[in-house]
């Protein structure tokens, strides 16, 4: 059931979240410690929470990180400190662990050949309490802090470092990578060599450019973009690329299994990046124009929720013959302080970040344009606000289906209990957010906006449908190895888990 919209918060909903941006670069010669700086800093939408860089000069690693933004995490003495030829760099927003210094990466391992092995990572594994009794049974500790982390990141670089004493890094990741489950865009690196690996699904992006001196991976073809490297190709799934001044070399631990995240296409991915050889921006422009066609509205104006509604209302706009217009203003601030609004303006919900321009909806029947509806508390006060700065109708338009499953590979979405469209209808919704109308893209017209087989994708949230099998014992979720405890055996206060961390009435689809 929906709570009556009278009594229900209207503090927005947290944006669903992805949590990590990766990013390499092996270039002698070059900066790379501030190439790496500006790739995070195009991915910083990716996390916010922490940021990271670590330097290889060929003999030595030297590591940087701290909570916080990139742009706060360092500056220009910091950069000119780390000095070599390969860097390994992460943004972090958390799916696993805390979010405690000791969980920022990149992370940091010696193994028993006294090598450094530097460790970042972007995805969500779902087999982490099964690495985790891995990690025990070799007696391996965690990598820092009184009670260490308690990240699934920080048991697969522990279990390579340890296994690389014996036959190297490259050799003990194939035999690592295959036995990880999940979703995994992993960057690593030695004193010498820069590692790059993607699970067999190829969940989430993972790309390879080409500097004039060197090369760079990214989670996104837009950290190439703003160091100036041309893109090569994607990482396949299943592949492992080493690359040192031997060259590049490509192994394959793993036949590939594509089920790329449809939600990169709709929210995650900057619009300026390329998934799979398709644009985003031009994706969601489309998803726009099939939205028009399968929830068309007698409107007067076709708005935006800026930013990620943009371009979908374009698309909506171009579909309809409804003129499109900006109707809300964004402050790009919020969100970026680390000072709590009193409660008087938390009270305001919304406003924080968004505020009407009268002069343009007042009067007028709106298409509001969102990419997605989570809990219904944006979309509740924004409605809300519209109609009290003039507008004759509000008509919601949402550019992706109903968000109706939690995402076990890297989103962080509210739980399923919490889902406004979990067991409520459309019309239970509609009246919910108090819209005139409310309508959703189709998963079939969301696809084929992509262009990508429907084989090809993961569209769990949606549909409830998980390609990689998650375990039976409910042994999952964002705060599964605090709830467990370190990998030492050492007392640390436990977060308490529902089943699968997302409530004890949820039920999950195995595939």
């Amino acid at each position: 059931m929906v709570s009556d919209p009278q009594v229900v918060s209207d503090q927005p909903d947290p944006e669903p979240r992805e949590e990590c941006g990766v990013f390499g670069v092996w270039a002698p010669g070059e900066e790379v410690a501030k190439l790496t700086y500006y790739g995070l800093y195009a991915l910083q939408h990716r996390g916010q929470e922490a940021a990271g860089i670590s330097v290889s000069d060929g003999s030595q690693i030297v590591v940087f990180k701290d909570l916080g933004l990139v742009s706060q995490v360092f500056d220009e003495q910091i950069l000119q400190s780390l000095q070599g030829h390969i860097a390994v760099g992460h943004c972090r927003y958390s799916t696993t662990g805390a979010t405690i210094w000791e969980n920022a990466q990149p992370i940091f391992r010696t193994t028993a050949t006294g090598s450094g092995l530097s460790f970042a990572h972007n995805g969500n594994l779902v087999n982490t309490a099964e690495l985790r009794e891995r990690t025990i049974e070799a007696g391996l500790k965690p990598h820092a802090g009184l009670t260490g982390s308690s990240s699934d990141s920080d048991l697969i670089c522990g279990l390579l470092a340890a296994n690389a004493a014996d036959k190297g890094i490259e050799a003990a990741a194939m035999e690592l990578l295959p036995t990880l489950k999940g979703a995994f865009c992993l960057v690593f690196a030695d004193e010498n060599t820069l590692y790059a690996a993607r699970d067999p699904h190829g969940v989430h992006p993972l790309v390879l450019g080409r500097l004039e001196r060197g090369w760079v991976v990214s989670s996104e073809t837009a950290g190439l973009d703003i160091v100036g490297a041309s893109f090569v190709r994607e990482v396949e799934p299943g592949e492992l690329i080493a690359i040192d001044a031997a060259g590049l070399r490509s192994s394959r631990f793993a036949n590939p299994d594509p089920k790329g995240c449809v939600f990169e296409y709709v929210y995650l991915a900057r619009p300026d990046t390329t998934i799979a050889g398709r644009g985003v921006h031009a994706t969601r422009v489309e998803i726009g124009r099939r939205l028009a066609s399968e929830q068309p509205v007698e409107a007067d104006l076709v708005m935006p929720v800026p930013e990620s509604g943009t371009p979908a209302a374009i698309g909506y706009a171009q579909g309809s013959g409804i003129p499109y217009g900006t109707g809300l203003v964004k402050n790009a601030y919020v969100g970026r302080t680390f000072i709590q609004p009193s409660q008087t303006i938390r009270q305001l919900g919304i406003r924080l970040k968004l505020n009407p321009l009268r002069d343009v909806i007042r009067g007028k029947r709106l298409v509001v344009v969102d990419d997605s509806i989570v809990r219904g508390n944006t979309q509740r006060a924004l409605v809300r606000m519209l109609r009290e700065a003039g507008a004759l109708e509000v008509h919601v338009r949402i550019a992706s289906p109903p968000v109706r499953w939690p995402c076990f590979y890297g989103i962080d979405f509210a739980s399923r209990a919490e889902l406004v469209a979990n067991g409520v209808d459309l019309d239970g919704i509609r009246r919910s957010i108090g819209a005139d109308s409310l309508g959703y893209i189709s998963l079939d017209g969301l696809v084929a906006a992509t262009e990508q087989p429907k084989s090809r994708l993961c569209t769990a949230c949606f549909s409830g449908e998980y390609p990689i099998p998650l375990p039976e014992d409910a042994l999952i979720g964002k705060h599964l190895l605090e709830s467990l405890g370190s990998t030492d055996g050492a007392a640390v206060s436990p977060v308490p888990v529902s089943p699968a961390g997302y409530g004890a009435e949820d039920a999950v689809r195995r595939p």
